[in-house]
């Protein structure tokens, strides 16, 4: 319920700053929702500082690659029509 309460309030101090438009917003909750995660990690202590900043470069280096190959779909040949 803690946590929940936390990124509603994220969420209405996003608001309250005008920050309206979906991009804004989307990109807002990634990343306060990727802060939150690196912080649990931190607390758990499943790995050092340091090997956790070279695991999130890296995780964000692939994140970069994904969204190269993204744009990279077949486009539909268009159809002629018979007479």
């Amino acid at each position: 319920m803690k946590n929940s309460k936390f990124v509603f309030d994220k969420i209405t101090k996003l608001f309250e700053q005008g920050l309206i438009s979906s991009r804004d917003l989307t990109t807002e909750l990634i990343t306060i929702l990727k802060s939150k995660r690196d912080e649990i990690v931190f607390k758990m202590k499943l790995t050092s500082k340091d090997e956790f900043d070279v695991l999130t470069k890296r995780v964000e280096n692939l994140e970069k690659k994904i969204e190269k190959f993204k744009p990279q779909k077949r486009k539909k040949s268009k159809q002629v029509k018979r007479s």
